[in-house]
């Protein structure tokens, strides 16, 4: 007998090398893949925030030189005493401010002090305090044009300075201050994946999506520099410390994986207690003297990668796998086919050496071996034609469901369309309109159930959103009509108007309830004999007419829709099983018992449920549950 072959240890260590192989070769590719896909993503976002800082700062640093040629301003400087011109120009900075945004102008004599601000009637004002120390006027004062980055001595907030010189007969008497928040940055930055920073030239970081790195350097900080801040008051010298970033890139296993080295550096930075491994990427605003950066986190492209890892190894293990069978299959046969050929030799052997009354025995041998391969080929056969049975009966049942639901609005666009018909006849095109629109709207509506058949057991992707129950009863209860009026049917309709809105798709929730009104028409009706007293020998004819009740309401945000049907009532051994899918009490050729189930896991992707059970005084009821959803403004009443 031949050695199985995956009980061979070289094929076994062959196919493992193979898998290991082409699963590090596909990680390999799919790591830079990503990485890279990452670092031009990170580089796009990098380009929208300078273009974006750019376009603030552009916005600001006219104004400076624009409040410097204000005469009102001019004539302060000239005589600060005057109170009157402090007043006014109080109040004229300070609309300038509100009208611009700004966080605070203000204006300051040739000694440094301020004399006069937009928050002068703040308990953080500019008034009387010097700022001659801040290196933006020292260098307006002489002429230049001031931009500072620093964190506000009096209002401890962080702010961009945009200075100008105020002229009087060529000579410098003041200068005016623009001071712009960074805040708004930052919040736009977080939420986003990326982290970005902003460093003055000394590396410093003024601005990041992540608070806990400001006043953070990512190069190392010197004494001197540290005593030029605290001079300054640039920054909060006590805060400012050393950002532990880990340069990725010189290490032999990772500086490969950026194919482009313009488009960043790979490096490891301590993140919500743990090292984490990013894309980092800078870009100049030499204007300003700032350099952006961005910090793209490769955990996303490592997950994808390990997702392809992942892909690959199943996908091989899956050919082992099918390459194992087919083996074990020929094996079989051999085996088979070999064993035969052994009992065949040694049955002639027999024979051969046997009297007479031994070739009797024979051939009756032969007979049975011959009807055992007979009944062999019918067995095989059997199974092959009933594996072809269950395909088509599988078939069968999934056109049935889809007739079965679609029965239904295919019969309401038929109604429709005569409806449409007549109206046109009688020159009523606006109610043939409104008939067009309605079979438009149960053609989605039955593309949307095909779609429901054939995603029976995941969740629909289609969006969910608040939706009018009334409006949702109303449409169901018309697609309906024809089959109530041919059962003489009557439904009594108990949901408010337009107050009540619940979550979920309208079209698929409409679908539910054509289903459980459907099936209460179906219900075998419970008789009824009622006998006159007086006249005892006449009796009233059975009733059997179907009568459907639907009631809605709202407790705590939850919305209950019930459905009754004045049937029988469901026995208490199946209204457990009623929603298994192919569960049914309709008898043979009446149903596949698909609608219920379809129905609940429509209710259960909605967020509700939907449950059955019996009414004391008789009959079914049917119940959805759904959560309550803000009235969309502006809706049709």
């Amino acid at each position: 007998m031949k050695r199985h072959i995956l009980k061979n240890p070289f094929f076994i260590a062959l196919l493992l090398m193979l898998t290991l192989s082409v699963s590090w070769l596909g990680y390999s590719f799919a790591i830079r893949y990503f990485i890279n896909k990452t670092a031009i993503q990170g580089q796009s976002t990098l380009r929208l925030a300078t273009a974006g800082l750019r376009g603030e700062l552009s916005r600001y640093e006219p104004l400076p030189e624009l409040i410097a040629d204000n005469k009102d301003i001019r004539n302060l400087l000239a005589d600060p005493t005057d109170r009157y011109q402090v007043d006014m120009v109080n109040q004229q900075l300070k609309q300038i401010t509100k009208n611009v945004a700004a966080s605070v102008i203000y204006l300051i004599d040739k000694q440094g002090l301020t004399i006069a601000s937009s928050n002068f009637d703040t308990p953080i004002s500019f008034v009387n305090r010097n700022f001659d120390y801040r290196p933006y006027f020292q260098t307006a004062i002489k002429g230049g044009e001031g931009r500072y980055f620093a964190l506000g001595s009096t209002s401890l907030k962080r702010g961009y300075y945009f200075a100008a010189p105020v002229h009087i007969r060529g000579e410098i008497v003041g200068v005016t201050v623009v001071k712009i928040n960074v805040d708004g940055f930052e919040t736009a930055w977080r939420g986003n994946e990326n982290e970005i920073i902003v460093t003055d030239e000394y590396g410093i970081i003024f601005m990041s999506s992540r608070e806990e790195w400001l006043f953070r350097s990512i190069k190392p900080v010197s004494s001197d520099l540290l005593f030029k801040f605290k001079s300054t008051r640039q920054y909060p010298v006590d805060r400012i410390s050393e950002l532990p970033i880990t340069n990725l890139s010189q290490n032999n296993s990772q500086n490969d994986l950026l194919t482009n080295k313009d488009k960043g550096e790979l490096i490891s930075l301590p993140f919500a207690g743990d090292n984490k491994e990013f894309i980092f990427k800078h870009m100049e605003m030499k204007d300003a003297g700032w350099t952006v950066h961005i910090l793209s986190p490769t955990s996303g492209a490592r997950a994808q990668a390990y997702a392809v890892l992942l892909s690959i190894i199943l996908s091989t293990l899956l050919a082992i796998l099918l390459l194992a069978f087919l083996s074990q299959r020929r094996a079989r046969i051999e085996e088979i086919m070999q064993t035969q050929k052994e009992a065949h030799e040694q049955l002639e052997k027999r024979v051969a050496n046997r009297t007479k009354d031994l070739n009797e025995v024979n051939a009756k041998l032969l007979e049975e071996v011959e009807e055992r391969v007979a009944a062999e080929r019918r067995l095989r056969k059997t199974q092959e034609d009933l594996i072809q049975a269950g395909k088509l009966a599988a078939l069968g049942q999934m056109s049935a469901a889809l007739s079965h639901e679609l029965n239904q609005p295919l019969a309401a666009v038929k109604s429709y369309a005569d409806n449409a018909e007549a109206y046109l006849e009688r020159e009523r095109p606006e109610e043939a309109k409104e008939n067009i629109k309605r079979i438009s709207e149960l053609t989605d509506r039955m593309a949307a159930i095909s779609k429901h058949l054939r995603n029976f057991a995941r969740k629909p992707k289609e969006q969910l959103g608040p939706i009018p129950l009334a409006t949702v009863v109303n449409d169901a209860i018309e697609i309906m009509s024809g089959k109530l009026r041919s059962r003489s049917a009557s439904i009594s309709v108990d949901v408010p108007g337009n107050e009540i809105w619940v979550h979920g798709g309208q079209v698929r929730l409409q679908q539910v309830l054509v289903n459980l009104i459907s099936n209460a028409l179906d219900v075998e009706i419970k008789s009824v004999n009622t006998t006159e007293a007086s006249t005892p020998e006449v009796n009233t004819p059975k009733v059997n007419t179907p009568k459907i009740e639907i009631r809605a309401g709202v407790n705590d945000g939850r919305v209950k829709i019930e459905v009754r049907d004045n049937g029988k009532g469901l026995e208490e051994d199946i209204i457990n099983q009623i929603f298994d899918p192919f569960f049914t009490t309709k008898g043979i050729n009446k149903g596949l018992g698909l609608g219920l189930s379809i129905s609940y896991n429509i209710i259960r992707d909605f967020g509700g449920t939907l449950s059955a059970r019996n009414h004391p005084d008789g009959g079914a009821i049917f119940t959805i549950e759904l959560n309550e959803a803000e009235r969309v403004v502006g809706a049709a009443e």
